[in-house]
């Protein structure tokens, strides 16, 4: 074969033309509507718009209109703003330093080479509009238009240029979900903007999302997120390095079934961060279950330099100079916001349980005399039930001292099934899950212990043999000594236990190390956890035994003895999975219930 030849058979490298780079440019730049609605947003807060309305069509697909108050763009400046990587926001000699949502000039004609693109704009100071039309990349001159002020941006028929990748696309309730959510993250992120969301198919007008400008973030978030999020919520105030961190984490009883009410803002941008994810995790580590995750939003500041935001075309991904200093900065955060709450659950775990105990409603509220005395209504209940007191379901305390009544969780009135303790508070009355509150509190018990000097011991009288496989080498490398747990191999697949936690009391040995085994197991087969967090997550499980189970039965003072421990350990609203310890009911709402009010 000659050289002839062999040159027509190899490929011949070629310059692109300027709208197939625009194209695949695109492809990484808008993925979806959203992506379109996101990118032209921030295009309007970096023009320092008040107002930004947004009207879709089909989810996005047939209409994405942008329409903004900012300072608008130079008539003269229309076209250039069309041609990639032109922007107004940067000069190009510092790609670090960045103050702004884009600054990479792609958005603009990324949707022009794959949609029919509208550009109508009056600068400020500018005598009359101009409007500038592309469709698949090919542009139109400049022409005047009647605009009042700002910019209004619209995008039809999206992806017409590349029909492929509509078959990609959701339907339009996701993508039209996809979009709100989109624009409920830049709301968070600029509270003082006023938002609106619209769906006009089909000439219809329906509101999707309105945000009203707030006069701060808390507002803001209250709106957005819910009411409830803000009554619910912790805020947050710490700062390590030279890195700042703000905003709300919700209780631990506000927990969610998945991760989308989870909001992460790195200098005002919003952000999907794995990092930062698994950070929030970590601080929620304790005090919730593998399947429940936390509501939060978390905004972190630093100095740009600090911090590469251009680590994709999106901008939705970031990398951090020192990721263990913001990772440790949100651990620590989070945790102290939830240690300073102490025994505090959230309210809506109260509502909950209003809502499934609300009987039929009377139809008008039923006349009650005035209320009696304490004493007198203890009188009259001894006389029309003498034999409650010995009823073997319930164990009722004499009238509670009002000191214990005036205390957060009250005073321990009764004990039902063994299991159930009522207090008395001044306005209502808690009932509290005893093995649950105890669990917890011998958790925190043992962590502190293992902090401090390492866990006593007690050693057992004759050392148990437990057989348990494959694990028991496992178990030996993490020298669980620390833990109060003494551990000597015995054979093959078997280890002999010879002292135990002392805190934990009279325990099954084998029982206790087969639940550690378990949870060494589950472990390995989920995420990789780091050794304090492993150590964290075997204590949890022999906190359960050395606490209170259910069916013992509880004097008064052992119940108030609970309740004021509750009321000093941080964390006691909810047990080691996340589940709330107490239910607090107001005496309102029991009348309500009842038809009193």
């Amino acid at each position: 074969m000659g050289a002839t030849d062999r040159n027509m058979m190899l490929p011949r490298i070629r310059q692109l033309d300027e709208a197939a780079t625009n194209r695949i440019a695109a492809g990484e730049v808008v993925e979806r509507p959203a992506s379109a609605v996101k990118e032209l947003v921030e295009n309007a807060l970096d023009a320092r718009a008040r107002r930004i309305s947004v009207e879709i069509a089909d989810g996005g697909r047939t209409l994405i209109r942008v329409t903004d108050d900012g300072h608008g763009i130079d008539a003269d400046d229309l076209e250039l703003a069309l041609s990639r990587h032109a922007t107004s926001k940067i000069d190009g000699s510092d790609l670090l330093n960045i103050h702004t949502f884009g600054f990479r000039g792609e958005a603009l004609p990324s949707l022009g080479a794959v949609g029919r693109l509208t550009i109508t704009s009056r600068a400020e100071g500018a005598s009359e509009a101009a409007q500038i039309q592309v469709s698949g990349g090919r542009i139109a001159p400049p022409r005047p238009a009647a605009l009042r002020a700002g910019t209004v941006v619209e995008l039809r028929d999206l992806f017409h240029a590349t029909p492929a990748r509509l078959k990609f696309l959701k339907s339009e309730r996701s993508e039209a979900m996809a979009v709100t959510d989109a624009l409920r993250r830049l709301a968070m992120a600029e509270p003082g903007v006023a938002f609106t969301l619209r769906d006009v198919s089909d000439g219809g007008d329906r509101v999707l999302f309105r945000a009203d400008a707030a006069s701060d973030r808390a507002e803001r978030l209250a709106a957005i997120i819910g009411r409830d999020f803000g009554a619910n919520s912790l805020t947050l105030e710490a700062e390590r390095d030279g890195v700042r961190l703000s905003g709300q984490a919700a209780l631990p009883t506000y927990s969610r079934g998945n991760a989308v009410h989870q909001y992460l803002f790195v200098n005002g941008r919003p952000v999907r961060d794995r990092m930062l994810t698994g950070a929030l995790r970590g601080a929620y580590m304790d005090v919730l279950a593998k399947d429940r995750h936390a509501v939060a939003a978390l905004y972190l500041d630093c100095d740009p330099v600090l911090v590469d935001c251009n680590v994709h075309p999106a901008k939705t991904e970031v990398r951090f100079r020192d990721a263990g200093v913001v990772r440790g900065l949100i651990v620590a955060g989070v945790r102290h916001a939830l240690a300073e709450a102490g025994h505090r659950a959230s309210t809506t775990v109260a509502d909950d349980t209003l809502g499934k105990m609300a009987p039929e409603r009377p139809k008008a509220p039923v006349y009650q005399m005035d209320r009696p005395s304490q004493a007198a209504r203890a009188t009259a209940y001894a006389a029309q039930m003498p034999g409650l007191a010995e009823a073997p379901s319930a164990r009722v305390e004499p009238e509670p001292r009002q000191e214990d009544a005036a205390r957060p969780l009250g005073a321990a009135r009764a004990q039902l099934h063994g299991n159930w303790i009522i207090a008395q508070t001044q306005d209502g009355f808690v009932l509290v899950d005893q093995h649950a509150a105890h669990e917890r509190l011998v958790y925190e018990g043992l962590k502190a212990q293992m902090a401090d000097r390492g866990i006593r011991t007690q050693a057992l009288l004759i050392p148990e043999v437990v057989e348990i496989g494959e694990l028991a080498e496992r178990l030996l490398e993490l020298d669980l000594g620390r833990l109060g747990l003494v551990l000597e191999p015995f054979g093959p697949g078997a280890v002999a236990v010879r002292e135990t936690p002392a805190t934990l009391g009279n325990c099954s040995a084998r029982a206790l190390l087969l639940d550690i085994a378990e949870e060494i197991e589950a472990e390995e087969e989920s995420d990789p956890l780091t050794l304090q967090a492993r150590l964290d997550a075997i204590l949890s499980r022999m906190a359960c035994h050395g606490s209170v189970r259910s069916g013992r039965q509880m004097g008064a003072d052992e119940m108030n003895a609970l309740l004021r421990e509750m009321e000093r350990t941080p964390a006691s609203g909810q047990c080691n999975h996340g589940r709330p310890t107490y239910v607090e009911l107001k005496l309102a709402d029991i009348e309500r219930l009842f038809g009193r009010r």
